[in-house]
């Protein structure tokens, strides 16, 4: 697993460009765009499993939904970081990503350490110190296992014999 750790502020065109908001729509059209104005590198070396680290504020900007769905598609395990912009934080839930806020962690963090998540614990391991997040809800467990929200609510419609 590589860790990716970035500052403050990263903005919803860092994480994807806006010049290609209107020509990119699906998964495999976005990847590989995905931070190329931040880190040129990224979309070349991510894998599924990988974790982001970041400041404060990430996800500012617009509203966007290929920030979030790229990432998720990148098989990102989870995005780490100081607080979240709201608007990020809705579309990333939407897609299923997940974000654990913890600033401890993000601190503690050096590069070439390793980084280990226990959602059921609510806790994240940076190197030999563990820290502890809010537990994620049932539900918002849910909808990321069900890989975002429109699978989750389909999934409990045909539970429920809805269409």
């Amino acid at each position: 697993m590589k860790v990716f750790k970035y500052g403050d502020d990263i903005n919803t065109d860092l994480l994807f460009p806006g010049r290609y908001t209107y020509t990119c729509a699906k998964a495999e059209e976005i990847l590989p765009h995905l931070l190329e104005d931040l880190d040129k590198d990224f979309a070349g070396t991510v894998q599924p499993g990988d974790v982001i680290l970041a400041g404060k504020n990430f996800g500012c900007g617009s509203s966007r939904e290929q920030p979030a769905l790229g990432l998720k598609a990148a098989g990102i395990q989870a995005v780490v970081a100081k607080s979240f912009a709201r608007i990020f934080f809705r579309a990333a839930t939407n897609q299923g990503l997940l974000l654990v806020e913890c600033p401890a962690a993000v601190e503690a963090y050096r590069p070439g350490g390793g980084v280990s998540l226990d959602l059921a614990k609510g806790e994240i391991t940076v190197g030999n110190a563990a820290f502890t997040f809010p537990a994620l809800p049932p539900e918002m467990l849910a909808i990321r296992e069900a890989g975002g929200l429109l699978p989750y609510a389909r999934k409990r419609l045909k539970e429920q014999g809805q269409r």
